[in-house]
Parts: structure tokens; C-alpha cells; sequence
């Protein structure tokens, strides 16, 4: 199989696994990215890039991997929510929190089976500008992806954020639009 079918393919099932994911493959279609694989640290399965498009760790997948592999679909969808997110979010612990909980909520139905752990625990924390609740997110993260995951190098909130927080000790939601 080549990869343009691989990928059509692989959107067509995106299509077919709920709303959230049918809104990723949609997202993908419009803005013409490319899904592939390339090297990656073992902590990673996938991860977006600068120049806007999905890669699948190529130790874990390839064109041999079945386009109906919910880890697959469920990091497409997890670095398309990335993409989505704008890159100044996308590299925070706010919005990596966003992207695994619809990554691994979506998994969980398409595995059928509940997480546990520190997997259960991170989805069921509630998406909020609370930096205590971040930081727990954060340790969540890093004690079910293993050390090699750093995400104690993101920052709590999105860097525009983050930079407001420090110089004025006000939250995300405190901040009114202007």
C-alpha cells in the first residue's frame, strides 16, 4: 500500500469513530496534511512538527499497520487536536492535557476497555486554568509516558499566558478580552 492510501484510508476510519474524530480527519483534509513516520524517542507514538504535519513514531507504525489500529488513529487525532490548538498551546501542559484526554477518551471506546492508574486519574481531572491541577496533570503525564516524556519542560499554560500569569498573578480565565 502506498502512504496517499494509507493516509485516505486512515481519514475514511478517523471518519467513522465519533465526532471528535471525524472533526480531526475533516481538519486534515482542509489544511492538506500529511500524515507519515519518522523517527522518534520510544516515549513517543506520534507528535506534530513545524511544518505542519502528523508523524507516526516509525518503530511503532508503518504502511503494514492496519488503518482500524485505535493507537494509530487515536495520535492522529491527538496531533491533529495540536495542530488545531495553535502552536503556542499545543506546547503547554493546558493543552497537552486537552489533546490526551480526547486522545485516550476516544481509545477507551475503541478498545472498550476503562484506563486505570494514572491514565484514569488524568481523565477524569477537569480542564481548568488551576495550576495546581496542571501541575498534577503534568506528573500524570510523565508517570503513565515514563520519564523520557517531558512534559515538565512545557509550560503550565500557553507561553502568551504563562508570561501574563507570572507578571500579574492572574489566570487564563481572571484575563478579560479586551
Amino acid at each position: 500500500m502506498d502512504m496517499l492510501t494509507w493516509q485516505t484510508d486512515l481519514l475514511n476510519q478517523l471518519d467513522t469513530s465519533g465526532p471528535e474524530a471525524q472533526a480531526a480527519a475533516d481538519f486534515i483534509r482542509k489544511r492538506r496534511i500529511k500524515v507519515g513516520f519518522r523517527k522518534a524517542s520510544p516515549s513517543v507514538g506520534g507528535y506534530w512538527y513545524v511544518d505542519g504535519n502528523i508523524y507516526l513514531n516509525d518503530t511503532l507504525f508503518s504502511l503494514d499497520t492496519p488503518v482500524t489500529n485505535p493507537r494509530a488513529l487515536c495520535l492522529v487525532l491527538h496531533e491533529a487536536y495540536h495542530l488545531k490548538q495553535g502552536i503556542l498551546t499545543a506546547l503547554s501542559v493546558y493543552g497537552e492535557l486537552e489533546a490526551w484526554q480526547i486522545d485516550f477518551r476516544l481509545y477507551s471506546r475503541l478498545t472498550n476497555r476503562s484506563p486505570s492508574g494514572a491514565l484514569a486519574e488524568l481523565l477524569a481531572l477537569p480542564l481548568s486554568w488551576d495550576r495546581a491541577m496542571l501541575r498534577r496533570a503534568r506528573m500524570l503525564m510523565q508517570a503513565f509516558g515514563g520519564k523520557g516524556y517531558r512534559a515538565d519542560l512545557l509550560p503550565l499554560y500557553p507561553a502568551h499566558n504563562e508570561i501574563t500569569w507570572w507578571l500579574t498573578r492572574r489566570t487564563p480565565a481572571q484575563v478579560s478580552p479586551e
